[in-house]
Formats: structure tokens, C-alpha cells, sequence
């Protein structure tokens, strides 16, 4: 799958689906790995020996998260992409999901540059999802910057960088629960996270405040083949934000990357405009938009 996600890349960025990513997929496949697999279906269809399109089914299910409460996902989403080259098994794609989510609210993201791919979707019954289209919804962005005159980062007194090797995982895990909880993110899903082939705890930044608090991290995922690096996820403690955490670790970060190898970054953040905060952070460190995903929905009852 991460194969597939970097032949895309190499030829057409802007079809690469959200959850589709080089870095994403290493991402989402580590964290879930202790995860009961039976919601979480998938389906490959190869091309002489080659993959050349992928499915991933997230069913109903029920998520346990990190401050006790319990959150039940009703819906089913579909994680998939498609090579431009087999571009026609996009509707074997939507049959099999139709088939596995059969009598659910079913919702998928494909990409906005991908009209081959709308039209099909739209003739097997799906629309776009005005909720998620709103100004306050869910639907992200994907960004892209060269790594030529990356700034110097400067970071406000007493805060330092660290890496996931020098901090260790207890510190990783609680930095991302600082960030993102309640979450699901367990000490067990980092393992899962280190174990994907291209986690380096080198490429895990930190910023550690002068109490020891992990303030703000990120992982970065490094594609040697594309030479481009992904920022995912990035996130900084409540009680530390407006402090400029996030735009140093991410100068830091890009200037660590590059000489690592790395010649182009990406990250994606939330695009609808009542979140501008991520995009301002993004923007202010010189990514530009390079494509968006298009929500779509299915109601259950349409077979």
C-alpha cells in the first residue's frame, strides 16, 4: 500500500487520497495494529503482480479513549486509493464497499483532482456531504513546500528540541495524549507506530518546556524514494500554544529532514474555514495548498 502511495507520488501528487499517504498509511496501520482487525476489513486488486488499488473498511465500532469515555463510531468510512493507470477498478472499489458496509451510512474522501473518480462514485449513488462542506467541517487540505531557505527556528527561552530517542516512548505517548485527548493512543499503539518500516525515532521531534513537559511534537515520515518528508500528526499541549512551539518545530523539523534527504515536505490539516489555526501555522512556514478531498455520503438504507 505504501508502495502504491509512492508510484502515485511520483507522477501525480494531487490523486493521492486523504488516508492514502506514504507517511499516513505508516501512521494509522501502526497505531491500529492492537486493534481487533474484524471492523477494519481490506481488499487489494493487483495488475501483473503490481498493486494497483487498495481498500480499507472502518465499520461501526466502538472506541475506548484515554480519559475513560467510550465513543461509538455508527458510520463506515472507506480509506482507498487507485492508480491512474487502472483508474476503471475505482468501481470494483465501491462495489466491495457497498458489499462489506451493506445498511450503513457509508463516507468516503476522494480526491477533488480526481474527476474520473467523482463521476463513478456519483453513479453508484453517492453525494457530496453538506455537513462535512460547511464552514465549520471536516473535510482537509493537503500542503507541500519546497525545502530550499528553510528559516531558522527560534524557540522562547528554556524550551529545548528532543527527539523520541532521547525522550523515550513513556514521554512520545503522553506528549501526543498532551495534544490530541481524550484519545484512543495507548502505549501499545506507539509500539505499533515504531514497528511500521519507516518510524525513526530521529525524525520524532519534541519540544520540551523548562518544567520537563513535552510541549509540542510531531512524527515525520521520510519517502527516500520521492524524497519528500510528511509531517504527521503535529500537536502541542494546550497550556503552550500561541508560543511559537509550532512553528519552531516545524522550521526545525523541515531543516532535520533535509538533511536527511529530504528535498519537499507535506502535511495536511483541516480546510473548511472555521479552522484556520493549523492552516495559519502551515501557511506561515511556507506550505501552500496542493489538493483537497472531496467528502461524500451514502445513506444506509440505499443499498
Amino acid at each position: 500500500m505504501q508502495d502504491l502511495a509512492q508510484r502515485i507520488t511520483a507522477v501525480r501528487p494531487d490523486l493521492v487520497n486523504s488516508d492514502a499517504t506514504y507517511g499516513e498509511l505508516a501512521w494509522n496501520w501502526g497505531r491500529r495494529r492492537a486493534e481487533d482487525g474484524t471492523h477494519r476489513p481490506r481488499r487489494l486488486w493487483f495488475s501483473g503482480g503490481e498493486l494497483a488499488a487498495w481498500g480499507w473498511a472502518h465499520l461501526p465500532h466502538r472506541v475506548r479513549r484515554s480519559d475513560g469515555s467510550v465513543k461509538d463510531v455508527t458510520g463506515a468510512y472507506l480509506a482507498y486509493q487507485v492508480h491512474p493507470d487502472h483508474a476503471g477498478l475505482v468501481d470494483e472499489v465501491i462495489d466491495w464497499y457497498d458489499g462489506t458496509a451493506a445498511g450503513t451510512e457509508r463516507t468516503v474522501l476522494p480526491s477533488a483532482a480526481d474527476g474520473f473518480a467523482l463521476e463513478r462514485w456519483a453513479a453508484h449513488g453517492y453525494e457530496t456531504d453538506p455537513d462535512s462542506l460547511g464552514d465549520s467541517g471536516s473535510w482537509t487540505q493537503f500542503n507541500e513546500r519546497d525545502l530550499v531557505d528553510v528559516a531558522e527556528p527560534v524557540l522562547p527561552d528554556g524550551f529545548r528540541f528532543r527527539t523520541a530517542d532521547e525522550t523515550g516512548p513513556e514521554a512520545a505517548v503522553r506528549a501526543h495524549l498532551d495534544a490530541w485527548g481524550p484519545s484512543a493512543y495507548t502505549a501499545e499503539s506507539y509500539q505499533g507506530v515504531r514497528r511500521t518500516a519507516p518510524y525513526r525515532g530521529d525524525l520524532h521531534i519534541l519540544v520540551e518546556a523548562p518544567d520537563g513537559t513535552m510541549a509540542s511534537s510531531t512524527i515525520m515520515w521520510l519517502d527516500e524514494a520521492n524524497r519528500t518528508v510528511e509531517f504527521e500528526p503535529v500537536g502541542t499541549h494546550p497550556d503552550y500554544r500561541r508560543l511559537g512551539l509550532g512553528r519552531a518545530m516545524l522550521l526545525h523539523g523541515m531543516r532535520r529532514a533535509r538533511a536527511a534527504g529530504a528535498v519537499h515536505a507535506t502535511v495536511a490539516c483541516l480546510g473548511a474555514p472555521g479552522h484556520p489555526e493549523a492552516r495559519g501555522l502551515y501557511y506561515g512556514v511556507g506550505f501552500r495548498l496542493l489538493t483537497r478531498d472531496m467528502p461524500l455520503i451514502k445513506n444506509g438504507a440505499a443499498g
